[in-house]
């Protein structure tokens, strides 16, 4: 348990940090983040406490759906957001382009290891992706179609509310996919295997 609580929370950290450094690069974000840095423009309130905000909103979405969240789902409703704001604190912006394409290739990278340190730890998906698999199991409906469904609609959302569409959304959309399929097994933590209680009695 010692190594999927540290995994999970460095996961969670280079994630918020990768959030921020996708913000600095100023080519565009992911779909969700879109979203949240459009509606962070409109309040004016930080994109790390949006994050927190809409990850606590879709959690109430999971209700309905009779999703469970895990140790893994709450700290990711709040970590994330907390190290978003420390990254753009920490992290200066670049005016050239550069210094911008690094640091887009620097936030995908790290996105993607965030990504399987944290889902390798085993401890409870994310508000979004458990909202995902939620409607997918009440539904019916492919995977592919309910992640694409979610995720064009908040991208148009958050453009519309003035988020940032670019070559890195595109770069994200393309790259995280086989970043974190090549990483996960490195970071997966095996299942305890458990023994069957007629072995144990036997043994006794």
């Amino acid at each position: 348990m010692t190594r999927r609580l540290t995994q999970l929370l460095i996961g969670l950290a280079m994630y918020g940090i990768s959030l921020a450094m996708f913000i600095r690069a100023g080519l565009g974000l992911d779909p969700w983040d879109v979203f949240h840095q459009g509606i962070s423009q409109k309040t004016g309130f930080s994109i790390g406490v949006v994050v927190i905000a809409v990850s606590f909103v879709v959690l109430l979405l999971w209700i309905p759906l009779r999703q469970m969240p895990g140790i893994g789902t709450i700290a990711n409703a709040v970590l994330v957001g907390v190290f978003a704001d420390l990254g753009l604190w920490a992290i200066p912006a670049f005016s050239h382009l550069g210094g911008q394409i690094a640091m887009l290739a620097g936030a995908v990278i790290l996105n993607g290891i965030a990504s399987a340190c944290y889902i390798g730890a085993r401890l409870g998906p994310g508000a979004r992706d458990g909202l995902m698999t939620g409607l997918v199991r009440r539904t019916g409906w492919s995977v592919r179609l309910v992640r694409t469904g979610i995720e064009v609609a908040v991208l148009a959302i958050g453009w519309l509310l003035g988020g940032s569409v670019g070559v890195g959304t595109v770069v994200y959309a393309l790259a995280i996919g086989p970043i974190v399929q090549l990483l996960l097994p490195r970071f997966m933590v095996p299942e305890v295997a458990r023994v069957p209680a007629e072995v144990t009695s036997a043994a006794a």
